[in-house]
């Protein structure tokens, strides 16, 4: 009886000790979340402030409005920068898509002479820092007249031109499907594409939704190497460099920081909805994707 005594006592002091643990933890969780979503409570705040000014001594508008919004598309060059940005990451996410679902078939199910080398080989190259290249680039796209006005396409080249060397994850989902799918497919007549389309593909949902979703958000919001391409020409900016240039200027951040919230609201919204509605695809990929390398 003692015995089932002691038990029963170990277990409440286990139980009473994790309870504390886990309520310290959800305690600890709730302060980061609510001090993380400050900054961006007081944008969506100051978005619909219809007073000018950016220095204000208070935090609630005094007078609420769509007034940021309406200008914004009506007096500024933003719905120019908002459609070079969507452009630039619609084709991108599916050109990146695209290069890194076919590089990591290709290392994933095929073995040929020089392949260790080349996975080796991106790996180190994707260690470096990309800005290093900048001057190189710009040269580049200088001599091909993809600068300046004409940014768009040439962002668009460089983010598309090395895709292929971030296949680490979604060759790692891959690993995952077993190969005997593609010995039976092959047995029954189809080729590599055909086995890639048919078979890989439709069990590969997961992986592809992650592989779009990371080729969309990084031109989305890229801003170093995109406001050194666009040169400060209006029709190469995207909505980031755009953006910037407003709060960058004495003159122009005291009339434009509210219409400059109102931006930074709906910059982000396309990219909080496509999370909030693939966040299981996601999760599944990235986990999915860690399981081998």
């Amino acid at each position: 009886m003692e015995n089932v005594t002691k038990k029963k006592k170990t277990h409440m002091n286990q139980k009473t000790l994790r309870n504390i643990t886990n309520t310290i933890i959800y305690v600890i969780l709730i302060a980061i979340s609510i001090i993380w979503l400050i900054p961006f409570v007081l944008i969506l705040l100051e978005s619909f402030r219809c007073e000018t000014g950016m220095r204000v001594g208070y935090i609630l508008p005094k007078q609420w409005g769509f007034d940021n919004y309406i200008n914004l598309f009506k007096t500024t060059d933003f719905p120019k920068w908002y459609l070079n940005t969507l452009i630039i990451a619609l084709v991108v996410s599916v050109g990146q898509t695209l290069m890194v679902l076919t590089m990591s078939y290709t290392l994933s199910r095929l073995r040929f002479k020089g392949r260790k080398f080349l996975m080796n080989l991106m790996l180190i190259l994707g260690m470096f820092p990309g800005f290093i290249t900048l001057i190189v680039l710009y040269n580049v796209l200088s001599g091909l007249g993809l600068t300046g006005p004409n940014s768009v396409p040439g962002l668009i080249l460089v983010y598309i031109a090395s895709s292929g060397m971030g296949y680490y994850v979604s060759k790692g989902f891959l690993d995952t499907i077993p190969r005997s799918l593609d010995e039976a497919a092959r047995v029954d007549g189809a080729t590599r594409f055909q086995v890639l389309c048919k078979v890989i593909l439709p069990m590969s949902k997961p992986i592809i939704i992650y592989t779009i979703l990371t080729a969309f958000m990084a031109p989305w919001g890229d801003f170093v190497f995109a406001s050194y391409i666009a040169h400060n020409a209006t029709d190469g900016k995207n909505v980031a460099v755009g953006l910037w240039g407003w709060v960058n200027s004495i003159t122009l951040i005291d009339t434009h920081y509210t219409m400059f919230c109102a931006g930074g609201v709906i910059v982000a919204l396309p990219v909080t909805l496509l999370f909030m509605f693939l966040q299981k695809y996601y999760v599944e990929g990235v986990t999915g994707g860690a399981v081998k390398g």
